[in-house]
């Protein structure tokens, strides 16, 4: 079932969250951190640049003054590099409601006959292996919550793949699939009483930050999301019951 993404202020849902984001080094990971810290939660962040993390961890800290930010270098190709993390966390804190999963990858081609599997193998440890290792990861301490929320970001690609983006296309299909089988684990766990803990993907076509806009100035960008938008709607996946939006795609987007 295809849905209409929340794009609303949020409530009190975040504030004493504890939310983890993998792939928070990026413009799209920088306005997450901004946007849990500014809505109470505890973030804990992971990149694999570890100096590009740091960045975006002290402007979340300097952003919202106060805010618990943290950042660390974890290998989320090594299902139990994954698994230390989650339960590092737990331990610090007490408690996990949230995985948000924004590490990402792009290769593209002219046509299919010219694509390489090379850029099969690169994107399927990037956009497949790591949702895999943070899914079984987190997915018990998930549970556990109360408000537990798995966040993974799509592309509308998945849905209308061509034949210069095969290999990227196919990788997102396949991360959406396995999040999608999250969601099913987490309503089979709910029972009659529905789900406490959800699986949700945000599709958009692409991201547009400033930088781009500098870069470009008279691109149109048409259909991108903005990483501020993105980051709204990331919390207001918060705001929304588990079983509304758990085994749900949500577009940010016009779905093809």
């Amino acid at each position: 079932m295809n849905e209409t993404a929340s794009r609303g202020e949020g409530s009190g849902v975040l504030e004493g969250a504890v939310v983890a984001v993998a792939g928070a080094a990026g413009a799209a990971g920088r306005a997450t951190l901004l946007r849990l810290a500014e809505g109470g939660a505890t973030v804990v962040a992971c990149d694999a640049h570890p100096e590009r993390l740091a960045e975006a961890v002290d402007a979340a800290r300097y952003a919202h003054g106060g805010a618990t930010v943290t950042g660390e270098t974890v290998d989320l190709l090594d299902p139990a590099a994954a698994r230390a993390w989650a339960d590092r966390t737990e331990a610090e804190f007490g408690r996990i409601d949230g995985l948000v999963h924004l590490v990402g990858g792009w290769r593209g081609g002219s046509g299919l006959g010219e694509a390489s599997l090379a850029d099969w193998d690169f994107l399927e440890k990037l956009l497949i292996r790591t949702v895999q290792s943070t899914s079984l990861a987190f997915q018990d301490v998930l549970q556990r919550s109360d408000r537990g929320r798995y966040v993974l970001i799509s592309a509308a690609g998945a849905s209308r793949p061509t034949a210069g983006n095969a290999a990227y296309a196919a990788s997102k299909a396949a991360a959406e699939a396995w999040t999608l089988a999250l969601g099913d684990a987490f309503r089979k766990a709910g029972g009659d009483a529905g789900p406490t803990a959800a699986a949700a993907i945000l599709v958009v076509k692409a991201l547009v930050h400033d930088a781009m806009r500098a870069e470009r100035p008279n691109a149109k960008f048409a259909g991108f999301t903005d990483v501020g938008e993105l980051a709204e709607a990331i919390a207001g996946v918060w705001d929304t019951p588990a079983g509304e939006v758990n085994g749900k795609r949500l577009w940010l987007t016009p779905q093809p």
